[in-house]
């Protein structure tokens, strides 16, 4: 019996051959048939469902390649900042801060370090807003925080510190904490202070931040994380409830780990519930280059960004040839021209017994675009990273870090493509807004779409309409394994489907971004549908 029926004036099945496709059977979560309306007849039984789109167009479910939910809802607590000016984030905390007891801590997320032009913010910005509170503010791309110095005190942090990993709290000239905290480890040490949600809210906020990503046409994700307490946190959304998308959820392989730490990170592998389940491991080789902690060939202007994540790369090269053999796949956060040379390195000498990933890559000369294409190596990327914190005119943080011949090397997606290489797209949620709409349009663009009068970064980079569909079908599903069963709409196949209002093959990028996402399926059941959608019984 036949479930449900999707038609649409065009289905992109983004196989060899989709001409003439218009509509889609489906039967337990996979797809039945493919054929016209004029098969519907044929297909339908007394419980099948028909939903007739008209003029819409049906892709493959759209797969965002680059999320963090749970880290995601616990780093979004508190106030918003993103594109405030310094002015502007202290009038906000300062509103928040007057809501709250005199010992209650303010929380804030999106911070951009680029209202401070020039200098490193410090606890001195903000004390005064929070009125003497403790706080813990968030920059925009989660690798670093600001905390006030009652937040410093509290935790106890006096001095500079030591670490596993390639963490720093930063200190004046006398040894004194500036209060900015540079990557995870220096983090924890205020954060682990802060009074931490429940796991009912917790679960609460990843569910909203999925259905919210159900209703821009996301069927899947790629999870970046698999923190404590992500399973229990899914678990709890799965026990009365689904979630609205399938997320593959891959935890962190750390510095300082060794092999029984990597075996038990092997042996998470493939456990899960309904819609999630633990697939492959994340690392890092560096940090961002906004915060000095990318790993570049030459120092960045100034003098920073000049080694790993890892104390010792050659401890990281060893980890991703233990996961490669035992068959466990891989994603490395590597932003940095020398990040990336190391992990391109490091692949090319395991026996690539499985498939990996290298996340980000946000500048790299011409020799490394062709040893991308040398090796079966997926690049995992975020446009609207280029679009939304870089300035055309390089006046922001990370194009002056870089300067002018390394910022030109930024997001060299285009390149990478021709190469050969196959490029997953994603947000990086919640570095960026998660819509793929925008995401599409920037691939095409370089500029945020319905924007026309914003000027473009590196327009030699725009790729093709079908080339930023790929990035989140064909290309994101082969760079997991799962080209076999999701990426195109073909017999046999996971029922995961995405209608646009447009056809976003042919539709100009600028007027994508607000075309309407009619239906999303997710594994034959439906996710999300837009307001007066024909429907049959």
């Amino acid at each position: 019996m036949i479930d449900l029926v999707v038609c649409a004036d065009r289905i992109r099945t983004m196989a060899d051959a989709d001409t003439g496709v218009t509509a889609v059977a489906v039967r337990s979560g996979r797809i039945a048939a493919l054929g016209t309306r004029d098969d519907v007849a044929t297909w339908r039984g007394s419980s099948t469902r028909v939903i007739d789109l008209g003029s819409a167009t049906v892709t493959p479910g759209l797969v965002d390649a680059h999320i963090h939910p749970v880290n995601g809802a616990e780093l979004t607590r508190g106030v918003g900042l993103l594109g405030l000016d310094l002015d502007g984030v202290r009038r906000a905390l300062a509103d928040r801060a007057a809501t709250l007891a005199p010992d209650a801590w303010v929380l804030g997320w999106g911070l951009d370090p680029n209202v401070a032009p020039g200098r490193g913010l410090t606890s001195a910005d903000i004390d005064d807003a929070v009125g003497g509170r403790p706080a813990l503010l968030r920059l925009f791309d989660a690798h670093s925080a600001l905390a006030s110095t009652t937040a410093l005190r509290i935790a106890g942090v006096d001095g500079p510190r030591v670490f596993d990993q390639k963490s720093e709290v930063v200190c004046d000239a006398d040894g004194r904490p500036t209060g900015f905290l540079l990557e995870a480890a220096a983090i924890a040490l205020v954060d682990g202070h802060v009074p931490t949600a429940t796991d009912d809210e917790v679960a609460d906020h990843v569910h909203d931040a999925l259905a919210a990503m159900a209703r821009v046409g996301i069927t899947g994700a790629h999870a970046m994380e698999h923190v404590a307490r992500a399973s229990g946190v899914y678990q709890r959304i799965e026990a009365d409830r689904d979630l609205p998308i399938r997320l593959r959820c891959s935890p962190w392989a750390q510095p300082g780990t060794d092999e029984d730490d990597w075996a038990a990170l092997a042996a998470l592998q493939g456990t899960g519930g309904r819609r999630w389940h633990v697939g492959g491991v994340k690392l890092f080789i560096d940090g961002t280059v906004d915060n000095g902690t990318a790993w570049l060939t030459e120092p960045d202007s100034h003098g920073e960004c000049t080694s790993a994540y890892w104390p010792d790369p050659a401890a990281y090269a060893r980890a991703i040839a233990w996961f490669d053999a035992h068959g466990v796949p891989t994603a490395t956060h590597a932003i940095g021209d020398e990040g990336v040379r190391h992990v391109l390195r490091a692949l090319s000498a395991t026996g690539r017994q499985v498939r990996h990933r290298i996340e980000h890559i946000e500048t790299i000369p011409d020799d490394l675009v062709a040893e991308f294409g040398r090796l079966p190596v997926t690049a995992s990327m975020q446009p609207t990273h280029c679009t939304e914190y870089v300035a055309a005119d390089h006046s922001d943080n990370w194009s002056t870090r870089l300067g002018p011949v390394r910022a030109s090397r930024g997001w060299r997606v285009r390149d990478l493509r021709q190469a050969g290489v196959r490029v997953a797209l994603g947000s990086d949620w919640p570095i960026a807004d998660v819509d793929p709409r925008g995401i599409l349009a920037a691939a095409q663009l370089r500029r945020r779409g319905g924007a026309p009068d914003r000027t473009p970064i590196g327009p030699e980079q725009a790729i093709s309409a079908r080339m930023a569909l790929e990035g989140y079908t064909t290309h994101a599903a082969w760079s997991v394994g799962e080209d076999d069963v999701a990426g195109t709409l073909e017999v046999g196949k996971r029922a995961d489907l995405t209608a646009f209002a447009v056809d976003p093959l042919v539709a100009p990028a600028d007027e994508l971004v607000d075309a309407p996402i009619m239906l999303t399926v997710v594994e034959g059941a439906v996710s999300h549908q837009a307001e007066r959608v024909g429907a049959g019984a």
